[in-house]
C-alpha cells in the first residue's frame, strides 16, 4: 500500500502547514490518484467521485437542518432555554454549571452545531457565572465540554454523514440511538461540575417554572415535531429537515425575534455553512474511494484481527486511533475517512453499525475539545477571553467524564441499542 502511505503522508504535511482541511483532503487525494493512474483518468475519476458524492437524497437533510439551526439561533431560543433550565435547576449546588450543561444539551439538539452552542451559551452564561463566583477558566471548561452533547442528541447532521459513509445505516435508528448516550454524557458532565464548582459560587435565579416553560415550549417543539414525525412514519429524516425549516421560520417570525428583512442574511449564513460542510463531504468521499481502491479497509481489518482476537483490545485500538485523529481532523472528514476503514473491523467483532456510529461520533466530540484543531475548544476560549493553558486544569476532569461515557457506549451494548431496538428500528 505505498500509494495509501503516500496519500496519508501528503495529508499530514498539508495539515501541519495549516492548509484548510477540505483543501488538504482534496489535494492529498488528487496527488494519490496521480500516483496510481495516468493524469487524465486520474483527474476524471476525482471529478466523478466529487460530483457523485453529493448526488444523495439523504444529504439534502444537512442544508435544511443547518438552516433550521440558524433560524432558531437568530430567533432567541438560547435565552429562553437558559431561563427554563435556571427555573428547574436553580436551587441545586453549583446550579449555574448545571444550567449551562442542560441548556447546551437543549440548544445543541435544536441548532445541530457545537460551535454555535459554544458561542451562544458562552456569551449568555459566561458573564453570569463569573459574576456569581465561578472562575473564568471553570466556566469556559464547562462551555467547551457541554457544547458537544447536541451532536449526539438528535437531530444531528454528523449522524446523517455517518449514514452516508456506512452505506445506508438507518438515520432514524441513529437518531433514536443518540438519546441515551447523549443524556448520559450530559449527566456525567453535571456530576463533575457539581464536584468542581467553587464552594462559594452562587446559585441560578429561581422563580416559578410556569412562565419560562411556556416561553421555551415553542423552541422545544422543534425536536419533538422532527422526531415525532420520523418515529411515527409521517415523514423521512430528509423530509423532517424541511419541516424543521418551516417550523423554525414561522416560530422566529411569529415571536418577533427575527425581522422579515433579516431573513435573507440568515439564509446566506446557512448557505455558507452548508457550502463548507458539503465541500468537506465531497473531498472526503473522494479520499475514501481512493482508500477503498487501495484496499486499505481490508488491510487494516486483516492486520488488526491478526494482531489480536480479543474484541476488547481491538475496540481499544480503534478508540485510541479515533481519539488521536479527532485532535487534528474535523468531524466530517474523520467520519467519512474512518467509517469505511473501521466499520468492517467492528462488524467482524459483532458490533452493530448503529452502535459504532454513536461510538465514532462520541470519540470525535472529544476531539472537538482538544488541541491543535479543536474548533469548539478555540471558540470557547475566544468567548471566555482566556488561554488554553489556563483552561486545561478544569477541563481534564470533564474529559475524564466524557471518556467514561465513551467506554460505556463501547462495552454496554444496550446503552445505544436498547431504545432503537425497542422501537423496532434495528430490524
Amino acid at each position: 500500500m505505498p500509494e495509501i502511505a503516500f496519500l496519508l503522508g501528503v495529508l499530514a504535511i498539508l495539515l501541519v502547514l495549516g492548509i484548510p482541511v477540505a483543501f488538504a483532503v482534496g489535494l492529498a487525494t488528487t496527488s494519490a490518484m496521480l500516483a496510481i493512474l495516468p493524469a487524465e483518468p486520474a483527474l476524471v475519476t476525482i471529478v466523478q467521485r466529487v460530483a457523485t458524492s453529493l448526488d444523495s437524497f439523504s444529504l439534502l437533510a444537512i442544508p435544511f437542518f443547518v438552516l433550521a439551526g440558524e433560524l432558531m439561533n437568530h430567533g432567541g431560543s438560547a435565552g429562553r432555554l437558559v431561563d427554563l433550565a435556571s427555573a428547574v435547576l436553580g436551587r441545586m449546588p453549583g446550579a449555574l454549571a448545571h444550567v449551562h450543561v442542560v441548556a447546551s444539551m437543549l440548544f445543541g439538539a435544536i441548532s445541530g452545531s457545537a460551535v454555535a452552542t459554544a458561542s451562544a451559551m458562552g456569551a449568555l452564561l459566561g458573564p453570569r457565572m463569573r459574576a456569581e463566583g465561578y472562575g473564568r477558566e471553570f466556566s469556559a471548561a464547562i462551555n467547551i465540554s457541554a457544547a458537544t452533547t447536541g451532536l449526539i442528541i438528535p437531530p444531528s447532521n454528523i449522524l446523517i454523514v455517518y449514514s452516508l459513509a456506512s452505506g445506508g445505516v438507518s438515520i432514524a435508528a441513529l437518531f433514536v440511538a443518540g438519546y441515551v448516550p447523549g443524556i448520559l454524557l450530559g449527566l456525567s458532565l453535571m456530576v463533575v461540575a457539581a464536584l468542581l464548582a467553587p464552594p462559594g459560587a452562587g446559585r441560578a435565579n429561581r422563580g416559578g417554572i410556569g412562565r419560562p416553560l411556556a416561553a421555551a415550549l415553542p423552541s422545544l417543539g422543534l425536536p419533538v415535531v422532527v422526531m415525532g414525525g420520523i418515529l411515527s412514519g409521517v415523514f423521512t429524516a430528509t423530509e423532517a429537515s424541511a419541516v424543521a425549516v418551516a417550523y423554525a421560520l414561522v416560530l422566529a417570525l411569529a415571536q418577533g425575534a427575527l425581522r422579515p428583512s433579516a431573513v435573507p442574511a440568515v439564509f446566506v449564513g446557512a448557505a455558507r455553512t452548508t457550502g463548507v460542510v458539503l465541500f468537506l463531504v465531497a473531498t472526503s468521499v473522494a479520499l475514501s474511494w481512493v482508500l477503498a481502491y487501495g484496499q486499505a479497509p481490508q488491510a487494516v481489518s486483516g492486520r488488526l484481527l491478526a494482531l489480536t482476537s480479543d474484541p476488547t483490545a481491538i475496540l481499544l485500538i480503534v478508540n485510541l486511533t479515533l481519539l488521536a485523529a479527532g485532535t487534528f481532523l474535523d468531524m466530517t472528514p474523520a467520519v467519512l475517512i474512518f467509517t469505511p476503514i473501521f466499520l468492517p473491523v467492528v462488524r467482524e467483532l459483532g458490533m452493530d453499525p448503529v452502535q459504532f456510529g454513536i461510538m465514532l461520533v462520541l470519540n470525535l466530540c472529544i476531539g472537538l475539545c482538544t488541541p491543535p484543531v479543536g474548533t469548539v475548544l478555540f471558540v470557547g476560549l475566544g468567548v471566555a477571553e482566556t488561554r488554553l493553558e489556563s483552561v486545561l486544569r478544569p477541563l481534564l476532569p470533564l474529559f475524564a467524564a466524557m471518556l467514561v461515557t465513551l467506554l460505556a457506549v463501547n462495552y454496554l451494548l444496550g446503552l445505544s441499542l436498547w431504545l432503537p431496538g425497542w422501537l423496532g428500528f434495528l430490524g
